[in-house]
């Protein structure tokens, strides 16, 4: 079995956290609730959502989001490229576990960048709960490096 590496240290996630939201059509209205009810913690931060995700968003909330793609053509590669580069330091995801997905492949692929960056996910509203009411949300925090 062999260990993946870094070639160099993954920078800090920063006190302001710049961050991706994405969310299956069945999960749209339940995002878009939920990142109203934490507008003011959303506001002082930078936010990214895939195409149609980010369009509701921005209504609901009233915020700037730059928009990617949508995900089914290739929204959540974009955001996992953006992981890559150390771009995005948490992932909301809201998937939708009990229809199919034509675009399967490219999810379980953003869930492994963003596992394998260290990046916070949560994959549903009790999670994306604790993780915006951590005090980590508005602190610098230094990510584990395999090696």
């Amino acid at each position: 079995m062999s260990i993946i590496t870094f070639d160099h240290p993954l920078a800090p996630l920063p006190a302001k956290k710049r961050i991706a939201l994405v969310a299956h059509d069945a999960k749209k209205r339940e995002m878009c609730d939920w990142a109203q009810k934490h507008k003011a913690i959303f506001a002082q931060h930078i936010l990214y959502a895939t195409g149609t995700t980010g369009k509701y968003l921005e209504t609901a909330t009233g915020l700037p989001v730059t928009k990617c793609l949508s995900g089914p053509l290739g929204g959540d590669q974009q955001i996992g490229a953006m992981i890559v580069e150390e771009k995005i330091d948490l992932l909301f995801f809201f998937w939708d576990p009990l229809t199919s997905q034509p675009h399967d492949p490219d999810v379980k692929a953003l869930l492994r960048i963003a596992a394998l960056y260290e990046i916070p996910i949560a994959c549903n509203r009790a999670s994306a709960e604790f993780i915006v009411s951590s005090e980590l949300m508005g602190k610098t925090y230094a990510r584990r490096v395999e090696g």
